[in-house]
């Protein structure tokens, strides 16, 4: 955490909160030695990035400073803040439980002594006993559950301290919990339990621990058991053991031998190991009684070249003579086995579109990439985070395709350009993301409502639509009936009618330097002009204003330089030079080292409605009920 600064705060404030930081005992003792208890409470309850001085020298181990604040400075001893771990921001953590994840036994029983609650809990509800056993502090761990710790307080994920001991492979801590009875088989809220937990991240010892203590193998909400969220992450030990057991079905046994073949395939790149468990699943499906033959009924997949799965074993063997075709024999069988609404499915469509992509194979990209995400809206809420990853990436990817178009990429193959029908497809697909998000956001109670996602959201969309954007270009060949689908599908996205948060509207962004994705290729430098004069084309509003009562014009201004062609755009559409926002400043006065007769002839743009509409303004003239209404807004806004 950086040190604090004067400008921050009072010069008090900023030696007191560093020499916490620092454990600075010394500095201490001298700025608070002496003052009375208002001013000392007034000092150290102050916060620099959310932190007071008594959480960030728990953070830090600083014992004695955690002593004298106590101590002498009776601070209360609860008091929370923000602290950072593994790069993580933690709000609301109580000193308890920054010391308790940062390893610091001694200040632990320190803060227990002063009456700290060991059962405490940060914003996200965990616990110090949760902190203390994520990075395997055993000491702390005892003796927190000594002081009367409760084991089986999850956090708002439902995450148990067994669950994440076991995730993390702490065995001593796992094995010490369940000593206490921990709930073995609880859930959390996505229905995993520790086993889940314990196949994913590994370890066979814990696994084998967990069994012992009456661990079942459940299903999650993603239908997936333990056994299987092994073979999705490999770890072929747990696997083994899982399929030993009498208790394990034969279909569970192949399902899982089938998918471990998949992970070898797209995670492990060891084709000869995921031939092997391929092979050994087809034997229990085949060679024992009854056969369990393969779905015949599954409709081959174009995004998948139509691969369909192999159901002997010569057929099997010839696998290693065509990679590719053991790529999509993967994907297949992942789908078939995960089903489309498990994260990993979507994940390593993904993958693999990426990997033709770096192989010149931009196609098969576009391919792959489209049914992911054609799957991921079919099956997640609007504005899932894992859609909204698949916009961007294609944003990315059709900026990289327009910028390096006809340059070499690998083995002689040259970026191509891009198909008008993809960028509309996608694009297509962008503006329904958007559609859904506004209406599911439209229908929450006031208090429940966030903009942030639908932001995003746009802004991707926006991103895809100046690609769009610019086949409208006098300069750019396109055929007739292309124009008219791209400025339909801009409309599409404009008739939305979009607010976001701070009350702009996608014209606003697109005139906005700040609206720009961070991405490795840019997919537009805003403010945009070309995207702008095309949402001004299909009926974007350019006298919208903001919730700070800036229209698009004002935001074009702060980009500094204003381009002088995203001026004369606006104000070519309808946008009014003399509009004031919320603070009375106008397009022109917003200009740093630009003058306005270098952007705009403002003559020609200052109609008489405009100088009757200023004079109003400046003389304070009563004008209500003596103007129709509809010219009370056009008034007021100059």
């Amino acid at each position: 955490m950086p040190r604090a600064t004067t400008t921050a705060m009072d010069y008090k404030e900023v030696y007191v909160f560093n020499a916490a930081q620092e454990g600075n005992v010394i500095t201490l003792k001298r700025y608070l030695t002496g003052k009375n208890q208002a001013e000392i409470d007034a000092i150290v309850s102050s916060k620099t990035g959310g932190a007071t001085p008594l959480v960030i020298a728990c953070r830090n181990g600083h014992y004695e400073v955690v002593h004298f604040l106590l101590q002498k400075c009776r601070v209360d001893v609860e008091q929370s803040g923000c602290v950072t771990f593994d790069g993580e921001t933690i709000e609301g953590a109580p000193p308890l439980w920054c010391a308790a994840a940062a390893g610091h036994a001694n200040i632990v029983k320190l803060l227990v002594k002063y009456g700290a609650n060991v059962n405490s809990t940060t914003r996200t509800n965990s616990t110090p006993l949760r902190a203390a056993c994520f990075d395997g502090h055993y000491e702390i761990v005892k003796y927190l559950v000594l002081c009367g710790a409760d084991i089986e307080v999850a956090n708002r994920h439902g995450h148990t301290c067994l669950m994440i001991a076991c995730y993390k492979g702490h065995f001593k801590i796992a094995q010490y919990l369940l000593a206490l009875k921990a709930n073995v088989n609880r859930r959390s809220v996505k229905g995993n339990t520790a086993l889940h937990d314990c196949a994913e991240s590994g370890s066979l010892e814990i696994l084998q621990l967990l069994l012992q203590h009456g661990a079942t193998m459940d299903v999650d909400s993603y239908g997936m058991t333990p056994l299987l969220a092994a073979s999705v992450t490999g770890h072929v030990p747990i696997v083994e053991h899982l399929i030993s057991l009498p208790y394990v079905s034969r279909k569970d046994r192949i399902a899982a031998l089938e998918l471990l073949g998949a992970t070898f395939v797209d995670k492990k790149r060891d084709t000869l190991s995921a031939l092997s468990f391929w092979r050994r699943a087809m034997e229990c499906r085949y060679e024992q009684e009854p056969q369990m033959p393969k779905p015949r009924d599954v409709k081959p997949v174009a995004a998948y070249d139509y691969a369909e799965e192999v159901s002997d074993i010569a057929a099997l063997e010839d696998l290693v003579m065509d990679p590719d075709e053991m790529r999509m024999q993967a994907l297949v069988i992942r789908e078939r086995i995960l089903g489309p609404a498990h994260p990993d499915t979507s994940y390593y469509i993904r993958y693999r579109g990426a990997v033709y992509a770096d192989a010149g194979r931009f196609d098969r990209c576009i391919e792959l990439w489209t049914y992911a995400l054609t799957m991921q809206q079919s099956i997640l809420e609007p504005l899932s985070p894992m859609t909204q990853s698949s916009l961007l990436s294609f944003a990315e990817l059709f900026s990289f395709m327009l910028g390096e178009a006809g340059r070499p990429v690998t083995r002689g193959r040259v970026v191509p350009p891009i198909n008008t029908d993809d960028m509309l497809l996608v694009f297509d697909k962008a503006v329904r993301e958007v559609e859904l998000g506004k209406n599911m956001i439209s229908g929450l109670p006031e208090k429940e409502k966030d903009t942030g996602a639908l932001s995003r959201a746009l802004t991707s969309a926006l991103h895809l639509a100046c690609h769009l954007a610019r086949l409208l270009s006098d300069d750019v060949e396109c055929s007739d009936k292309e124009r008219q689908q791209v400025l339909k599908a801009l409309y599409d996205l404009v008739s939305l009618k979009v607010i976001i948060r701070s009350g702009r509207t996608a014209l606003h962004l697109a005139c906005y330097r700040e609206a720009a994705l961070v991405g490795r290729y840019p997919a537009c430098q805003f403010p945009s002009p070309q995207l702008t004069k095309a949402l001004l084309q299909v009926g974007a509003d350019p006298n919208a204003k903001d919730d700070a009562g800036n229209t698009p014009l004002h935001l074009a201004a702060l980009a500094r330089p204003c381009p002088a062609s995203l001026a004369q755009t606006l104000v070519d559409h309808g946008a009014h030079l003399d509009a004031k926002n919320a603070e009375g400043a106008t397009f022109e006065s917003l200009l740093r080292g630009q003058q306005l007769r270098e952007l705009v002839n403002p003559v020609k743009y200052t109609s008489l409605k405009c100088l009757a509409a200023r004079t109003i303004q400046k003389h304070g003239i009563a004008y209500r009920d003596e103007v129709p209404r509809a010219l009370y807004e056009f008034i007021e806004c100059h």
